[in-house]
């Protein structure tokens, strides 16, 4: 029996020393500084000598932000315009590149490969594209006879979807590699099955597909909800929160506010209120793929 104990301690030493690297790594990057967040949201600091308690004031004073307020609205935007369409997008090529038709390695490759693009060389090939005095966009639409076609980044009102449609484009790619990964894991006998009882392509779809494809669809799910709340990169190399705030959101409100203004207490309440929100986000949308396993 001791010499069983020894070996079962030693093996756990073992298995907790090849984690112990990771577990210090997110101890000292991930875990501290939140706690430091959360504790930094309830005094008011310039990064200098001062630094003093000021309670929920931060909180109150973000309430009251006009900017904060538009960066919220600009955030769920992005979101509700960048998650529904990336996941269908994605599902659809995934479906059409894992048929067997010729060359499509080729097109996996080059459909994935906006995704490891540089952020720098995609928004300075977008703002090209859509510039709005010689851009070709704006260049076709002139020739369409459209006289004066949208300023896109330019404007107020099209800047936005410019980013989510340069967003779309940039991480399909990348979440079609896990529907393809997902939809090459399902029995190819269910598929005979259906076709042999009478099912159409999009029964098959519907019943078998779908369902199949729960758990995959629930991560990119939560993935892309996730990156669009903390959307920075993209958005900075392409308008800079602008024209005026038209693009602001919240990790560009956070950025200015400690960065640009030294209020480092008031930037760590908006980055608390970020956290607060995805986990509620994150939360409800685990309660809802249980009923969405349930039901198909």
């Amino acid at each position: 029996m001791k010499l069983l104990s020894s070996r079962k301690a030693r093996n756990n030493l073992v298995a907790y020393s090849f984690i112990a690297p990771n577990f210090i790594g997110y101890l000292i990057f991930t875990l501290i500084p939140v706690f430091f967040t959360l504790v930094l949201s309830l005094f008011d600091w310039n990064a200098g000598d001062q630094f003093s308690f000021v309670g929920i004031k931060n909180y109150v004073r973000m309430i009251h932000n006009s900017t904060f307020k538009i960066s919220f609205w600009n955030t769920i935007y992005y979101a509700i315009g960048t998650v529904p369409v990336t996941m269908v997008i994605s599902l659809g090529l995934a479906k059409l590149l894992n048929a067997p038709i010729k060359g499509r390695t080729a097109f996996r490759s080059a459909i994935f490969f906006p995704h490891v693009a540089a952020v720098v060389a995609i928004a300075a090939v977008w703002n090209m594209l859509f510039n709005p005095d010689m851009g070709p966009v704006n260049m076709f639409l002139k020739g369409l006879g459209i006289s004066n076609p949208p300023r896109w980044a330019a404007s107020t009102d099209w800047a936005m979807p410019v980013v989510i449609l340069a967003s779309i484009w940039r991480n399909a790619g990348y979440y079609m590699i896990i529907y393809l990964a997902g939809l090459q894991g399902i029995p190819y006998e269910l598929y005979e099955a259906a076709k042999m009882d009478g099912a159409s392509g999009w029964q098959s779809f519907r019943r078998i597909t779908l369902p199949m494809l729960t758990p995959i669809t629930f991560f990119v799910s939560i993935m892309l909800t996730i990156s669009c709340f903390k959307v920075f990169d993209l958005i900075y190399t392409m308008t800079e929160g602008g024209p005026g705030r038209a693009t602001n959101v919240l990790v560009m409100h956070i950025y200015q506010s400690a960065f640009t203004e030294y209020k480092f207490g008031y930037a760590s309440a908006v980055a608390t209120v970020l956290f607060v929100l995805v986990l509620v986000i994150t939360l409800i949308q685990f309660r809802g793929e249980k009923k969405w396993a349930n039901n198909m």
